[in-house]
């Protein structure tokens, strides 16, 4: 076989990198110390990046640079910044998630290549095209993927001249990635700002099922799953791990390495996968690429199993045969090492030394002589020098031209003005001419990119005087709410649709007041269903939070808006929407707080939307909650378990806090946080920028509460808005277990 299959391996620091790219890497990715996903890495200065480019380009690896968290609008100053020097510097592409950083890109960094983050959930053929057409170059294809799904994506992203990867190795998310907040809710560490706090890997009291860790699954290993990736036509297998160390990229990255290699060679897959058992994990399971999803899958330990794996393998049982093995084990893990440590010795990312040497003689060219590293050339004025009448160029001239040379590649040695005679001149313009030329060889014989400048975006007025409620169901047995109030009603589309099913189709054409409701998350037939809703009622209006429907509707002409799962948090992000989409308005993320709310500008002519009320999700997954607590009698999830299970418990950690385990038929398992969101403080601090405050009362993350009188809530909502403040006091006592805790703490 012909075509490239890249290993992209993580770099928490530069001891990994260095360790990923003598394993064979022919990719790293990394992070600096601000915008990125993975804040317990060690991650890098800029200076060290600009080494680790260097180094590793010697190696023929190239180097991604991760920016996938959210962006806060005051922070889109400093990543300006930050674009402008890693528009000259090499990188090889930028892992984002935000929607706005894909405007800023675009419009101002065009020669940036950029992938989507597995935090933007990507996971249907509309997702592929959305992202394709705001500026990515390549995906991440959600982890929750089997390998069909992922073979039919590819060759869709293939079509769209858009590259995939998948994660192939390392720790597994129980949630989907990007849709996870119970760091967030719980302890305030928002997962889409890189400070997840693993909640999943938490102990929690004894389930029915007599679990001490029912979150949490066993690592991911594709292994033995090659040539179905390679099949898939798969451009990266991408290994997990940036807070891992250099011994355990180093092993798991040289293991990878000789199985690809051996696999191009023969067709054939190594048998042992040993070496993998030899550093951190929690166990091995490929059951979201096989498509089986079961409670092998799981286990109740989430800490380190490579001790319990080599004495298990050995048939060890006497303390001393386990002594044996351990220290066996130790041995194993030493030598390679070892074997790590003598292959990087000699690498290095100091800076590079640079000479510069001019030379001044009257009726020559004014000449620099750059030397650095093994390289060195010679650069000349247009002109000759001449006697100078007035204004001379001197070395102190010359200096305060070049100095800036001295930067995060260069270690610039005092300047040589050896041959430099008084007295000359040449025009001036020359002289930085001069410089621009040491400066495009220097950068490989590439244009040096000139700092761009993203003016603050105007804020323009909203769209309606005064702030509308709106509300949204899930049931048709709530269709009476129609009745008591003027509010814009929307239904909330559920993530499993059965096949050429005309329920929802019906409900929606028979009740045009209803405005469809996307989930976040709708994989292979439930997205093609979700499209045949749009195609069979062509709703004037709907709300999304999944970016496939969302370039479904702008195919079609139907106004969307984009919902609170899209995580909007800056300005940047809605103008994403709205110049490449033609959206129409946006829910503002929950996540973040008063002040960062009040610097977001508004496109125009777009409206702005806010939820005051709704069951606070903490994770979604493609996995079954109930295997691991109160037990289910199936080994694996079934087709029909989304469509028909209704199973509800509670978790309660060790710190005694409880957490609802939701599942609505048609629904992904969910958890949600014991308190409803409840905000009222929102309505005082921007009725002047929202056009429209939210209410969800759908029966969704209730658990075992119960349900409220909705016709209630209404009235008082509606009083809320009209200024009423005794409609607080009801409403407080309608909902005692509330909270507005990330509205006040924000990201």
């Amino acid at each position: 076989m012909s075509r490239k299959i890249e290993l992209l391996a993580p770099g928490g620091d530069v001891e990994a990198i260095k360790a990923a790219i003598v394993a064979g890497a022919n990719a790293v990715y990394c992070g600096l110390d601000m915008f990125n996903a993975r804040n317990r890495a060690s991650n890098l200065s800029f200076d060290e990046l600009n080494g680790v480019l260097r180094l590793a380009h010697e190696h023929s690896c190239e180097v991604f640079l991760t920016l996938n968290v959210v962006i806060l609008e005051h922070e889109v100053v400093s990543l300006v910044r930050l674009l402008n020097k890693l528009v000259n510097s090499g990188i090889d592409g930028i892992i984002v998630q935000d929607l706005g950083v894909f405007n800023i890109v675009k419009k101002h960094f065009p020669s940036l290549h950029i992938h989507a983050s597995t935090q933007l959930t990507t996971h249907n053929e509309g997702q592929i095209l959305f992202l394709q057409k705001i500026g990515a170059t390549r995906v991440n294809l959600s982890r929750e993927l089997n390998l069909g799904e992922i073979k039919q994506l590819t060759t869709v992203a293939h079509d769209h001249d858009v590259l995939t990867e998948v994660f192939v190795h390392g720790a597994l998310c129980i949630a989907f990635s990007g849709q996870c907040y119970s760091s967030s809710v719980s302890v305030g560490n928002s997962g889409n700002r890189g400070r997840c706090s693993q909640a999943c890997r938490d102990e929690y009291e004894v389930t029915a099922e007599g679990h001490r860790f029912p979150l949490n699954l066993k690592d991911n290993s594709a292994y033995y799953d090659l040539p179905q990736l390679v099949d898939a036509g798969v451009d990266s297998l991408k290994v997990e791990g940036r807070i891992k160390g250099a011994h355990y990229v180093y092993t798991v990255v040289d293991t990878w390495r000789k199985q690809i290699n051996n696999f191009v060679e023969s067709g054939k897959l190594l048998a042992d996968d040993g070496n993998l058992h030899k550093v951190f994990n929690r166990s091995f399971t490929n059951s979201f690429l096989q498509g089986n999803l079961n409670k092998k899958m799981f286990t109740d330990n989430p800490r380190d199993n490579s001790v319990n794996y080599a004495v298990e393998k050995s048939d060890a049982i006497s303390v001393v045969q386990i002594h044996d093995v351990k220290q066996d084990l130790y041995t194993d893990k030493n030598a390679l090492g070892a074997e790590l440590a003598e292959k990087i010795k000699d690498l290095s990312i100091d800076k590079i030394a640079l000479t510069l040497a001019f030379s001044a003689k009257l009726g020559a060219p004014l000449t620099v002589n750059v030397t650095t590293g093994n390289t060195a050339f010679e650069v000349q004025s247009s002109s000759v020098l001449a006697a100078a009448d007035e204004i001379s160029i001197t070395p102190e001239t010359v200096e305060k031209r070049f100095r800036s040379f001295n930067n995060a590649t260069f270690d610039l040695a005092p300047m040589n003005f050896d041959n430099f005679d008084a007295n000359l001149t040449v025009p001036f313009k020359e002289l930085s001419e001069l410089k621009n030329e040491v400066a495009f060889i220097l950068n490989g014989s590439r244009d040096v990119v000139k700092n761009v400048e993203v003016p603050a975006l105007p804020k323009h007025p909203k769209v309606e005087d005064k702030p509308k409620l709106s509300l949204m169901i899930a049931n048709a047995k709530d269709l009476h709410l129609a009745d008591v109030t003027d509010a814009d009603i929307y239904f909330k589309i559920p993530e499993s649709l059965k096949k050429n099913c005309p329920k929802h189709i019906k409900l929606l054409q028979e009740n045009p007041r209803l405005i469809p409701w996307f989930p976040a998350v709708l994989i292979g037939k439930d997205y093609l269903e979700s499209v045949k809703i749009l195609e069979e009622v062509k709703p004037k209006r709907i709300v999304t939070n999944n970016t496939g429907i969302a370039y479904k509707a702008f195919e079609m002409g139907i106004e969307w808006v984009a919902g609170p799962f899209l995580n909007t948090t800056n300005s940047h992000a809605l103008l994403t929407l709205q110049e490449e989409l033609n959206c129409a308005g946006a829910f503002i993320s929950n996540e973040i707080n008063r002040i960062q709310i009040r610097n977001i500008s508004r496109p125009k002519n777009f409206k702005m939307f806010y939820s005051i009320y709704h069951p606070i999700l903490m994770m979604t997954s493609r996995q079954c909650f109930f295997q691991q607590t109160v037990g289910c009698k199936k080994p694996a999830i079934e087709d029909g378990c989304m469509l028909k299970c209704e199973k509800a418990t509670t978790i309660t950690n060790v710190k005694g806090i409880s957490f609802a385990v939701d599942k609505q038929k048609g629904g992904y398992p969910s958890i949600y946080n014991d308190e409803q969101f409840l905000n009222f403080d929102v309505i005082n601090d921007f009725s002047d920028l929202f056009d429209e405050f939210f209410i969800d009362l759908t029966n969704i993350g209730a658990g075992s509460k119960e349900e409220q009188d909705k016709v209630e809530l209404i009235k008082h909502f509606e009083a809320l808005l009209a200024g009423d403040d005794d409609a607080k006091v009801a409403l407080s006592t309608m909902v005692p277990i509330a909270t507005n805790a990330q509205y006040k703490q924000g990201l």
